[in-house]
This record gives structure tokens, sequence and C-alpha cells, in this order.
């Protein structure tokens, strides 16, 4: 979100329109599409555009940049309107989210506070157990992060630029332009490589977004030099404006920015601001320049800073995912109401009493008034959380109070170890932690063996001694790895080699990958590695999944059964377990608002009635086998068995849990392999 310099002699009121217009096509795409519209785009152009204008008119009248100035102001205008906000979050993240979504939001409160949140998002984008989040409310930030760094680094470019133009005799405005197409036409280059290759990341990548406020810094260095006909004038508002308006619409902005396309909603804002003033009657300045528009885009950076997190909010506590033309209409009065409050506190109240003493180091102790003690507010909120994990932690440390998928054998009368006799029932924290679920993986995964989806390459987990009398390979996607530590305890206590390696989204299939309606040619990859791997090392048996369950419904696929026969035609046997049935809630969410009895789903949900494997003809080297029962007994998927936290989200088991499957995993791999 861009705010303008100070007023003066270059003011531009089409300008305040324009944002008016950009921060309305961000908020309805977001409450009543769910989609992303391109106007941020528009508010990294124009952020470029009056930042180079107001540090030009600095150069060329005093002949050099006054940082500290320049900051402090930035400071002063940015940062306490933004504290407010993320303060209220805070609030709201307390009075209405679960307690498991706080430690994130107070990681993303802090990111936005210091202004690299768009970092942080970049790397949970590119993390595949990561993606399973809630939305944030306070990852809109993102856009705010990238313009905070371009702040920093807007000022040195141009003093820069001026002592080369100093030097080489040259004007500082053509030393400038040099410079800011330099770094367009490398950002552009990097975003359009970046995208191609990893968009998730590149939608965050200050990198990839450079390219956008460059382009309105080159557009603030030549627009005195384009003097166009009015009629053209005319035109040159009204296509940008429309382009803008249907950016959204027509391209799906989420997943195809920033590269190239980008230069949709960016070039049309650029029509605009050529287009300028012109007081036609007809003329879309005539539009932009309206009273109450102008007012709205005074407005824009409240509306901007309050409307998602008013979103996500009302998104949690009606359990929608888009919130409909009522609750939209809500969500954006309640905006607006919390726009123009912070707005007449804030910049009409509290910086106001520095108008006639407006100083850098004034300025500076203004912002660090309202940041430091958010910051610090969210530092003493998460210590408070570890210190009750580790109090929740000590609770739960008698291991015969959580028998797990044990209780379900013994309620059906199977023999048990002794040692986990327990009674199921016991006045004991929920094991894992909701709050912490998330993080309840297993060595397969902290070993770095499962890879996410960016990457192709194969890393192996191999544990027990090479020259074991049996070796068992587990191989596949995310739902193979979450089996891991019951297939770990067995392999050691029997001795035998266990090789294993999985990757996020990727099927062990010789089906043709998909991601996004694109192929997913990291998968290609790693499957091909894969069986190179196996080729290799020729394990007894392969353990994978022998089907996959989806609410679209469950399926064994042809590629599966392809690529065992391939296996077969190595001596290796395959062993294949059945795909346990995904949630319709998030675990641990669920559990934290309570009560836990309530959070429940059928196993029909995406489960078959009877098991696909069990109606194919399939190979004589494979073997199938079906715990779901000890998952989802009576065909329910209750979030808590035997005190253990079943699922950490809606389709990945916490490694606790597995852990309790041991014996019927013994008893399943014993009667498969026959070892």
């Amino acid at each position: 979100m861009s705010v303008a310099p100070e007023a003066g002699p270059r003011h531009r009121p089409e300008i305040e329109g324009l944002r008016a217009v950009a921060v309305l096509l961000v908020i309805a795409y977001h409450v009543w599409f769910g989609r992303v519209s391109g106007g941020v785009d528009v508010f990294l152009l124009l952020s470029g555009f009056l930042v180079t204008g107001s540090l030009l008119r600095s150069l060329e009248r005093d002949g050099r940049i006054s940082f500290t100035a320049f900051w402090s102001r930035l400071a002063r205008r940015l940062v306490p309107a933004a504290a407010v906000a993320l303060a209220g979050t805070l609030a709201a993240t307390y009075l209405f989210l679960p307690p498991s979504r706080r430690p994130g939001v107070l990681e993303e409160v802090r990111a936005a506070a210091l202004y690299h949140e768009n970092w942080v998002l970049a790397q949970k984008a590119v993390d595949y157990l990561a993606r399973e989040e809630a939305l944030s409310p306070v990852q809109h930030f993102w856009s705010l992060s990238v313009q905070g760094q371009f702040y920093l680094l807007w000022p040195l470019l141009l003093a820069s630029a001026a002592l080369v133009a100093a030097r080489l005799g040259t004007t500082v405005r053509r030393a400038a332009l040099t410079a800011v197409a330099a770094v367009f036409t490398v950002s552009f280059a990097y975003s359009v490589w970046i995208t191609g290759s990893d968009q998730a990341w590149a939608y965050f990548d200050t990198g990839a977004r450079l390219w956008e406020p460059a382009l309105g810094a080159a557009l603030a260095l030549v627009v005195h030099r384009i003097g166009l006909p009015v009629r053209l004038r005319l035109f040159l508002g009204w296509a940008g404006l429309a382009g803008l308006v249907l950016c959204g619409a027509l391209v799906p902005v989420s997943t195809m920015f920033p590269g190239w396309i980008a230069l949709w909603p960016a070039g049309a804002a650029v029509l605009v601001v050529v287009a300028g003033t012109t007081g036609h009657r007809l003329a879309a300045d005539r539009l932009l320049t309206w009273r109450p528009l102008t007012w709205l885009g005074g407005l824009s950076y409240g509306l901007y800073l309050w409307h998602w997190p008013v979103l996500v909010i009302h998104l949690h506590t009606t359990e929608r995912t888009v919130a409909g033309l009522h609750g939209g209409a809500a969500v954006v009065a309640v905006s607006f109401v919390l726009a123009w409050l912070s707005h007449r506190v804030v910049d009409g109240g509290v910086t106001r009493m520095l108008r006639d003493r407006r100083t850098p180091a004034r300025s500076l102790v203004l912002a660090a008034s309202f940041l430091v003690p958010l910051v610090a507010a969210s530092l003493v909120w998460s210590d408070q959380i570890v210190r009750e994990y580790q109090h929740r932690t000590e609770l739960a440390t008698e291991e015969a109070n959580y028998p797990g998928a044990l209780s379900i054998a013994r309620a059906e009368g199977e023999a048990v170890p002794a040692r986990d006799g327990a009674p199921t029932e016991q006045d004991v924290p929920v094991r894992p932690d909701p709050v912490v679920a998330e993080d309840d993986l297993s060595d397969h995964h902290d070993q770095g063996c499962h890879v996410n989806l960016e990457e192709s390459e194969v890393v192996v987990c191999d544990e027990g001694a090479e020259d074991a009398e049996h070796t068992l390979a587990l191989v596949g996607a995310s739902r193979v790895a979450h089996w891991y530590p019951a297939v770990q305890e067995v392999a050691e206590e029997h001795g035998w080699r266990l090789v294993s390696f999985t990757k996020s989204g990727c099927q062990f299939s010789t089906d043709t990958p998909m991601r996004e309606g694109e192929v997913f040619t990291e998968c290609e990859e790693w499957n091909a590695e894969a069986m190179e791997i196996l080729a290799d090392l020729r394990p007894d048996a392969v353990l994978t999944s022998s089907t996959t369950a989806n609410p679209s419904g469950e399926r064994l696929p042809d590629g599966f059964v392809e690529r065992w026969e391939e296996l077969g035609t190595l001596d290796v046997e395959v062993i294949g377990v059945r795909d346990l049935p995904r949630r319709d809630y998030r675990s641990a969410e669920c559990v934290e608002r309570g009560p836990a009895g309530e959070c429940t789903s059928p196993a029909a949900y995406s489960h078959a009635g009877i098991d696909p494997a069990q109606d194919r003809d399939l190979p004589g080297h494979v073997t199938t086998f079906d715990l779901t029962e000890y998952v989802c007994p009576g065909g329910n998927c209750d979030a808590v068995v035997g005190n253990v936290l079943v699922f950490w989200d809606h389709s990945h088991m916490t490694a606790t849990y597995a852990r309790t499957l041991v014996p019927m995993m013994e008893e399943a791999l014993l009667e498969a392999t026959g070892w």
C-alpha cells in the first residue's frame, strides 16, 4: 500500500482516486471472490512513482538526499497505523482464533512489524506441510514488507546515481533513469524466470517484485516529457481503468504473478498516470478526482491494513471459505469503521501533535513508541505460550495414559502389551498439544528425508545394518511418510534395514503427476531417481500407498500397479498400505475449540466402501493391508483416540499416534512379508 509524500506543488489528485480504485478492487476480490485482483501491483508502482519524484526533487533542489529525514518521515506516516492494526489483530487472535494459531500469528506479527513478512510467507509457500495452515490474519503485510524494503534501498540507489552524475558531468535525472532502468531490467528478467520455476516463492520475493516500483520510478523520471493530445489521454485513462478492473477477473493472479503477466495491472496504472488530469468532463480523471473517491484514497492505507484481519476472523468464526454477499458487506463495513477510527486517532490525533515540531528524532521516537511495545508484547506472549506448553508437557509424561490406537485394539478384545494397559480415559492433556501439533513429525522429516514440493532430488534415510537379513524401503508421498514412526520401530525390533525417502504431493506412480494444472516435473524427476535407487539397492520389499483417498473418492490408480510391476521385474516385493481417510475438519483447531468429542467425520468422506485394492487382480508379488480400523474405528474418524491427537491437520497423522500403531503395523508387516 503506497502512502503519498507530503502534498506539494507536484500533487496529482487523480492518484488519490487511483489508489481508492485499487484498494476497492483488493477488498472486493478478497472478500467476495476469494481471488487476488492485481491492485497490490498498482500500489507498488505508485510507491516507486511517488517516492522517486520526491527524492528527485530533493536532489535537484538541495543536491543531496537527507536519509534521516526521508526514513523518519516514512516511519512517522507508516508505522503508527500499522502498529495499531497489528495490535488489533493480536487482540482478535486472542479472542477468536484457537490457541494453536497463536504462535504462528505472533511470529508473523513481529515479521510484519519489522517489514520482512514477505520472506516468512515465501518460506511457508514452498513448504508443503505449512500450506495446510489456515489463513494468517497478517499475511497481507507481505506487500507492505516489500515496500518497506524498497524504501530502504531506493534513496541509496538515487544518491549513488547522483554521485555518478557529478563524476561524469551528466544530469541527476539521466543518471537516475539509467540506474532505475538497470534495476527494472534485472528484476523483471529474474521475475519471469523465478515465476516460471518457483511461482509460490516468487509471489513474495522482493527481487521478483522490485521491477514494479522501478517501473513507477522510471515513469516519474520521464512523465514530464510526455505531451499527448487530450483525446488520446481520454482514451488512455479509461483503457487503464478498464484494464485494472478486469485484471483480477480474467487472470489467475495468485498463480501467475509476478512474472510478465503483472505488466497488465502495472501497465494499466501507467496509462492512468500518463493520462493525468485533463479536467475534461468525459475523462477518467473526472471520476478519479471526484471528492468522495479522493477521500477514500486518503483512507486506502487503513482500509488495506484492516480488511484482511477482519475477513480472516469472519471466515474462521463462521467456518466459511468465502464471506458471501451479506457477510462480505459486514466485513467491508467493519473495515471501513476501523480504518476511519484509526485514521482519526493516529493520523488526525497522535501524529498531528508533531505537526509544528516535526524533526527526524521526534518522528523516529513516535514510530518507536508504537512499534516497540507491540514487538515486546508479542515476545512476552510467545514466551508465555512456551511456558504453558512446557507445563502441559510435564503433565503428559506418563506414557500409560496415552494408549492411542491400542485403546481400539483393547476395546475389540485384542491382546496388547502390558505396558500400554492403562485406562483410555484419563484427566490428562491431549498429546501432542494441539498448539504445537504441526511440529509432531518423525525423525524421517527431521533428518530431511522427506523433501518438499519444490525439490526433485531424492534424500535417503538408511537405518540398520547393511548386512541385515531383510531390507525394507518406505517410498511415496507425505501420507506414506506419516507411517514412518511405526515402521521404524518394527524394523528396529526385528533387526531389519530400513531405507526411506518420500516427497510432498508426489505419488510413487508411473502416471504423469500434475500440480495446479501443470506437469509436476519435480515429482517426475524424483520418481525416476527413486526407481534408480531401488534398482541399485534391490530391497526385499517396498512399502508404499496402495490407494489415494480424497473427498472426490478413493481409487487405485493404474500408475500404482504399473510401478509395482516394474518393481516385480527387479524381484522386489511390494507391500501396499491403504491410504487413510481424510478429515473434513482441521484436527488440532477443532480440539482446541472443543469439546473434542464433537471433532469427528465419517470415513466415507474420502474412503470407498470397499478397499479398491481388494477389487483388483494384483500381481503375485504385491500384498496389501488396511489399518483404517485403528484410525477411524466404526467408520468414524475422531480427532482424539486414546488421549492422543490422531491427525495434526486434516490429512497427516501425528508421529505420536503413529507410534501407538506399532503392534498393528508389526502384525501386518510380518504377515505380508513372512519374515
